[in-house]
This record gives structure tokens, sequence and C-alpha cells, in this order.
């Protein structure tokens, strides 16, 4: 309702000015890693008939959502290590805050519907076709998406309907759900708790369900007979299981933080990691202990290159 739409200063990590270029440079190639990582995922998976299978249909989606969410933050971080100034508008800066919800979101639930599919995979081999069908993939996948818009346009009608300073600074590199409603004129209070509802309910519910399928993935691999079955499951969860622990790990540290004027540090640097190397890591990770998406790479490298 204010007829002076507020600017925001991102101040991100102007406090350091010796460290300008040696930052840009590295998310600069961070990014560039992100990029070419899961896009090129996203296209090996397409090409190779072996990989169009349920759990890399997962995957693609899930490098789709990281590439997306790398998008939404990286570019204006890296502008504002190279320009002076670094004022943002206040719709470009709700636009960022949203489309990062959305992806942050999708991606919570998108590695709990890759748990379930891993879980269905092992205890119930027999009935995996059956269980895992194409509805239910597409349906689980649809649904990630759907719960991350509905997230994050709950969040944003809430934080439009609060006041803000004509002017303000915001001691982050993004425009984070806190540090927004925190620079307001208004009582946070209502804005706090809605937040802490849909964060807490989002982690509680994805990581109850990983935590579950892997419980009773752990119980029917310790009941295998042959050692070569044992190592098969594993080396198959233990991407997906890595890559759970570093997202979910590293948003249980920011909520660990205690709020106050040193912590801002730590929480920029975590949410860089959490916002800009997460990204990059995943198709790392699923890439390097992969031997059908490092075959495929292979081969097509050899045709490009050796025709």
């Amino acid at each position: 309702n204010q007829s002076i739409m507020p600017t925001f200063i991102l101040l991100g990590f102007s406090e350091y000015p010796d460290l300008q270029v040696p930052l840009f440079l590295t998310f600069l190639s961070t990014y560039t890693v992100t990029v070419v990582g899961n896009l090129g995922m996203i296209i090996i998976i397409r090409i190779n008939p072996k990989l169009h299978t349920i759990m890399y249909f997962f995957l693609s989606h899930l490098s789709f959502v990281d590439f997306c969410y790398s998008t939404v933050v990286t570019p204006k971080l890296l502008e504002n290590l190279i320009v002076e100034d670094r004022t943002i508008s206040f719709s470009s800066c709700i636009m960022q805050f949203c489309l990062a919800c959305i992806f942050g979101v999708t991606e919570t639930f998108m590695l709990m519907a890759m748990a379930y599919d891993r879980f269905v995979a092992v205890c119930n081999p027999l009935l995996y076709t059956t269980t895992m069908s194409q509805k239910l993939c597409v349906l689980l996948v649809a649904g990630s998406y759907t719960w991350g818009v509905v997230c994050s346009l709950t969040l944003k009608y809430f934080l439009l309907t609060i006041t803000y300073r004509e002017s303000s600074i915001i001691n982050n590199f993004i425009c984070d759900h806190s540090v927004i409603f925190s620079i307001s004129y208004s009582d946070p209070y209502i804005n706090q708790m809605l937040c802490f509802i849909v964060a807490i309910f989002n982690e509680v519910s994805s990581l109850m369900i990983i935590f579950t399928s892997y419980v009773f993935i752990f119980i029917t691999v310790m009941k295998m007979p042959s050692t070569s079955g044992l190592h098969k499951t594993f080396s198959t969860c233990a991407s997906h299981l890595t890559a759970v622990t570093i997202f979910h790990g590293t948003i249980l540290f920011l909520y660990c933080i205690p709020n106050s004027e040193t912590s801002w540090l730590i929480v920029k640097v975590a949410s860089v990691f959490y916002t800009v190397v997460i990204p990059m890591l995943n198709p790392l990770i699923y890439s390097l202990r992969n031997k059908d998406v490092k075959d495929t790479f292979r081969k097509n490298s050899k045709q490009k290159f050796c025709p």
C-alpha cells in the first residue's frame, strides 16, 4: 500500500574490498561448473536410452532445479562483486525470494521422492515397476513443484502486506525471507511464525520419509546373503545419501546459527554453500559415482573429438 516503492541495498561481501575479484572469479567458476554439470546431466540422460529409468527421471528434474536455483541467485551475486551500485528494487527482491523459495522447497521434496524410489527398489524389487508407475512418478515431481509454488506465494503474500522503509540495507547477498521482513516497520511476529511453520513442516516431513526409507533399506541390505548385492545396493544409494546429507545438513546448520550481529558472516558463508555450492556438487556427486553416466560421457566425447 506504499506510494513509493522501496529500494534495498545488498551488502553482500562489500566489507571485504580486497576479496572482491578473487570471490568473483571463484563464484564465476562455480557457476560455470553448475551450468555445465546440470545441463550436461540432463542432456546425457536424454540421449542415452539406458538412462530412461525412474531414478534418472528424478535426477534430471533435480539437475533442472539446481540449475534454476543457482541461476536465480548467482548472477546477482556476481554483479554486486564488480559494481559499486548494489541496489535492488523491491519487486526484483521479492521476485528473487519467490523463485529461490520455489526451487529450494522443490529440491527438498525431490530428494524425498528419490529416497522413496530407492526404498521401493531395494525393499520391494519385484513390485518396483508396479509401485513406481509413470503416473506416481509424475505426481511426485509435479507435487514437489506445486508445493514449492504454494509455499512461495504464501510467504510472498504476507511479505506484501507489511510496510517497508524507503531505503534499507540488507546485510546479505540474497533476498532471504528473514532479512526482508527484518527491515520492515511492521511487527514481524506473523511473518516469523509463518516462515518457521513452513520451514519446520518441510524439513520434518521430508526428513522423516528419507530417514524411514533408509532404515528399511539398511534392514533389507543387512539380510542380503551375497556381498555383491550388498555392494551394489550401497553404491546405488550412496550418491543420494551424500546429496541429502549435504543439503539438509546445511539447512539445519543455518537454523542453529544464533540471531546476532556477529553471526552474519557465518550466515553468508552458509548461504553461499546452500545456494551456490550445492547446485554445483549434485551433478558431480551423481556423475562421479555412476558408471552409466561416465560411460555415456566418454562415448559421446570420443564421437565428437575422434570421428
